[in-house]
């Protein structure tokens, strides 16, 4: 099982332990659960519902072709 450090300040720190207590798991319990839900993948359904919902939304492709000439980039 892997290890993560969290830095949390005072009051982060406070309510995650009283979230945790009242829902009767650990703090990393409490933790994890909280990526599991949170962290995926995929889209949620309720914003892939959206695609096609504004029909005047422009298309990436004409966006990018009625901006014009790009700039030369800086490189690093």
């Amino acid at each position: 099982m892997a290890q993560v450090t969290l830095y949390l300040d005072e009051e982060v720190d406070s309510l995650m332990r009283r979230s945790a207590e009242a829902a009767g798991v650990s703090n990393s319990r409490w933790v994890a659960e909280l990526i599991r839900r949170h962290a995926h993948a995929e889209w949620p359904a309720d914003v892939i519902a959206l695609a096609g919902r504004f029909p005047d939304f422009p298309l990436a492709e004409d966006v990018r072709t009625a901006s014009g000439q790009d700039m030369p980039r800086a490189g690093f």
